[in-house]
């Protein structure tokens, strides 16, 4: 099961980038461009915050099936020491939940604006804040803080 989620994990880590980058795209590109917000721009916001809900929920469940999170918190002192444990059991979780919880932030409150430039500026700004996260907590092979493969 453990093999299973982390390949689930790794996989949709692409369709929320995928996800927040095209929503990013558009937004931008509505709000340079005084265009209206369409239905498209509309599931657009939906369906990335539906994608980063589903990636925390693998993410979760994989948490607490993980050995590596499971030593860390019955040996939290020792395993704090290490870099590499503390990124996967504290740092990388915790980052993308706030990540999560931007997106979502961001979702709602565009999606309760009355223009559509505030739509797409609100957008804008939570979603930018949210990937700049992301991408900081994502476990890149290139990665000073912790590095895995693209895909597991």
């Amino acid at each position: 099961m453990y093999q299973t989620l982390t390949f689930y994990h790794s996989f949709m880590r692409w369709l929320v980038l995928a996800s927040l980058l095209l929503a990013l795209y558009r937004a931008y590109k509505g709000y340079f461009s005084t265009s209206a917000f369409s239905k498209l721009d509309n599931a657009i916001r939906h369906w990335t915050a539906t994608i980063a809900h589903i990636q925390l929920m693998i993410g979760m469940i994989l948490y607490f099936q993980s050995p590596l999170v499971k030593y860390f918190l019955a040996n939290f002192k020792t395993a704090a020491q290490d870099f590499n444990m503390l990124f996967f059991g504290l740092i990388h979780s915790s980052l993308m939940l706030i990540s999560i919880v931007l997106i979502t932030i961001g979702s709602a409150v565009a999606k309760r604006k009355e223009t559509d430039k505030a739509k797409f500026k609100t957008m804008m700004i939570w979603f930018t804040i949210a990937l700049v996260i992301i991408f900081i907590a994502i476990p890149w092979p290139f990665s000073p803080f912790s590095s895995r493969p693209y895909m597991r």
